[in-house]
């Protein structure tokens, strides 16, 4: 017999809503197959078995008198340790919040919870969300479930391995500079980063507002729709064919000293969307370095001035690398943060004009280089770290700064094993575009419902 885990939570919520399954035995699969990886990856920070079960039999017992709460009755969940709950601890990956009960909810886990899912503990992440490598100095650095050596991208480390270990049907993420979209590169999922702005994220720790989004990570790309239509408490997104979609191939950026095993991957997808009916098109990028350098600007200045009393108060209780990190953004000057806020609403119409007049949805890899390991990205301070930091959120951050919608999923694997991220970016609140072609490239390839050993 198929385990439960194996499902994804479109799946899942139709089998327990028919009755050919438990919410308990979704549960109990799930908290056994968590405890299980725990000990290797290292994905989760706390697993509330007890109160998940207990959950559970509830909405079982919700169920058998004809009462479903939403299109997630009975789902199991665990999510990125930073979306509060009132009374309990989120601990942010961080030492200084250990102990420190939040005061009020997400309004997304209030979503959530009006859907029917059911929260079975937290996710471990790089400390305060900063970190693209899926390192925690604190808590243990989480580990790849393809290969337990190399990183699983972050910050949203936890939600990436735990899902991809089949230990979770699906997790929130944050992104502000790419950290839904690596975690699910790294990891081989379907990643979703919607529209900033398009997503509540009260009662979320904060990191750089003008960039923060929340989105999910997922199995597959309908469940990423289904979470996307519940967490913005609108119509289903209609997962369309894609026959006459113009999906453009960039000229420029995207493959600047690409692998030769990520560009094939790239190659043999759009070949794929050629065969779905969708026109590819070769295109031309503007340069993206002013926006990477504005992104970075602006994660430095909103980060230092969130943290400024910790730090000046507390600066031991941070990890080398992220105390570095804010310590740059003291540096930085007034009117060059100004500008790099009033220039963001300029470029993203220039972007919108010059590429997407032309085509529909941009595609490209999540990264141009091939999965590294731990020990070769473990590297705290100085101009290598800032460097590697960098180098990781090349393809990601600008996007960001643009604050476009982009879907990932997964486009093949090396022949290391590892997954091969590839990203469809979209105009400004048209999540329905980059859903619905990356949905139909699942529905013409398996690389999505490939799982690992771990």
């Amino acid at each position: 017999m198929e385990s439960l885990t194996s499902l994804s939570c479109v799946q899942l919520a139709a089998a327990i809503r028919d009755g050919r399954t438990s919410c308990v035995a979704a549960m109990e699969e799930v908290l056994a197959r968590a405890q299980a990886v725990q000990p290797t990856l290292n994905c989760f920070i706390r697993i509330d078995a007890e109160s998940a079960l207990a959950a559970a039999h509830l909405a079982d017992r919700e169920r058998a008198r004809g009462y479903l709460r939403g299109p997630l009755h009975g789902v199991p969940m665990a999510h990125k340790d930073m979306y509060y709950r009132r009374g309990v601890v989120s601990t942010c990956g961080a030492k200084i919040m250990r102990d420190r009960p939040a005061t009020g909810t997400a309004k997304v886990l209030e979503l959530l919870d009006a859907a029917g899912a059911i929260q079975f503990g937290v996710l471990n992440m790089a400390e305060f969300a900063m970190g693209p490598t899926g390192h925690n100095w604190h808590f243990g650095h989480c580990r790849n479930p393809w290969d337990t050596n190399r990183i699983t991208g972050g910050s949203s480390s936890g939600s990436g391995a735990s899902v991809a270990a089949r230990a979770n049907f699906a997790a929130l993420g944050s992104d502000t500079g790419g950290s839904v979209r690596l975690p699910s590169a790294f990891c081989g999922l379907s990643g979703f980063r919607p529209t900033h702005g398009k997503i509540s994220v009260s009662n979320i720790l904060p990191l750089c507002p003008s960039l923060d989004t929340v989105g999910p990570l997922t199995r597959t790309v309908e469940d990423a729709a289904l979470l996307f239509s519940v967490l913005t408490e609108g119509a289903p997104v209609e997962l369309s064919p894609i026959k006459g979609l113009r999906i453009g191939r960039p000229r420029q950026i995207f493959y600047e000293g690409c692998d030769a095993e990520i560009a094939a991957a790239m190659d043999a997808s759009l070949d794929v969307f050629r065969r779905l009916g969708a026109n590819v098109v070769d295109i031309d990028l503007p340069d993206f370095s002013a926006w990477n350098a504005a992104a970075a600007l602006l994660h430095a200045a909103e980060a230092n001035a969130i943290h400024d009393e910790w730090f000046r108060t507390r600066p031991e209780d941070y990890a080398p690398q992220v105390r570095e990190r804010l310590e740059r953004g003291r540096s930085v000057l007034a009117h060059d943060y100004l500008n790099a806020i009033q220039a963001r609403s300029r470029a993203t119409a220039d972007f919108c004009q010059t590429v997407f007049s032309k085509v529909d949805l941009v595609h490209g890899p999540v990264l141009s280089f091939q999965t590294p390991t731990i020990a070769e990205t473990d590297i705290s301070t100085g101009e290598p770290a800032a460097q590697m930091l960098a180098r990781i959120v090349r393809l990601t951050r600008p996007i960001s700064y643009l604050a476009l919608p982009v879907v990932c999923a997964n486009a093949g694997f090396t022949k290391a094993g590892m997954p091969i991220g590839m990203q469809l970016i979209a105009r400004p609140h048209d999540e329905p575009t980059a859903l619905r072609a990356a949905h139909a490239f699942q529905g013409a390839t398996d690389w999505h419902q490939r799982a690992p050993l771990q």
